[in-house]
C-alpha cells in the first residue's frame, strides 16, 4: 500500500561494531524509530568466522525487521589500513545480505548523512546523534555513535534517496 510506512536500514559497517538502524517512513518523509543495535564479532576469531558471524547476524535483523531499501556507509581512506579492510569487508557482507535478498542499496558517505541530518557534512558524532534523536523524537541518547551513524544513514536514504531516484528516471524519460 503507498500510505504504509516502509522500512529503511542504515548500516555503519564494521566486524567489531556493527552500527544497525531501522525506521519507518511514512507519506511526507516523516520517520520514525523501529530498532537500533550494534552488533559485532569476535577479534580472536579467524576473519572468515567473524565474516560468516556477522552475515547471520544481519540476516536475522533483515528478517526481523524487513526494509524495502538498505543504506550503507561507504567506506572511504583513513590512516589505519586494517581498520578500512575490516570496514569494507563487513560494507560487502552487509550489501551481499541485502542484494540477495533483493533489497535495493544504497551506499552513503558519512559526510552526506551528516549534512542531511544537521545541515553541515562537518559535524561531529555529538552532533549527529543530538540530530538523530531529534529528528526521531528520542530522549534516550542513542549509543554508541555506530547505532546513531547507522539510523542517520537510514535518514539519509529516507529523505535524499527516493528524489534521487526520481530524478535519476526522470532524465532517462522515466525509464
Amino acid at each position: 500500500m503507498v500510505n504504509e510506512p516502509r522500512l529503511v536500514m542504515g548500516i555503519d559497517p564494521g566486524l567489531t561494531r556493527c552500527g544497525i538502524g531501522v525506521i519507518a517512513v511514512s507519506p511526507g518523509a516523516r520517520v520514525r524509530l523501529v530498532h537500533v543495535a550494534v552488533i559485532g564479532t569476535p577479534v580472536s576469531a579467524p576473519i572468515g568466522d567473524r565474516l560468516v558471524d556477522l552475515e547471520r547476524q544481519l540476516m536475522a535483523l533483515m528478517q526481523a525487521y524487513p526494509p524495502q531499501h538498505v543504506a550503507v556507509e561507504r567506506v572511504f581512506s583513513q590512516h589505519n589500513t586494517a581498520s578500512v579492510i575490516d570496514t569494507a569487508q563487513a560494507a560487502g557482507v552487509a550489501t551481499l545480505v541485502a542484494a540477495r535478498q533483493g533489497i535495493p542499496v544504497s551506499l552513503r558517505t558519512p559526510t552526506e548523512a551528516k549534512a542531511a541530518v544537521t545541515g553541515s557534512g562537518r559535524a561531529n558524532k555529538a552532533q549527529v546523534t543530538a540530530m538523530v534523536m531529534r529528528i526521531l523524537a528520542v530522549t534516550e541518547t542513542i549509543r554508541p555513535a555506530d547505532a546513531a551513524d547507522a539510523l542517520a544513514l537510514a535518514i539519509t536514504e529516507a529523505w535524499r534517496g527516493d528524489a534521487q531516484r526520481r530524478l535519476v528516471s526522470a532524465s532517462r524519460g522515466g525509464r
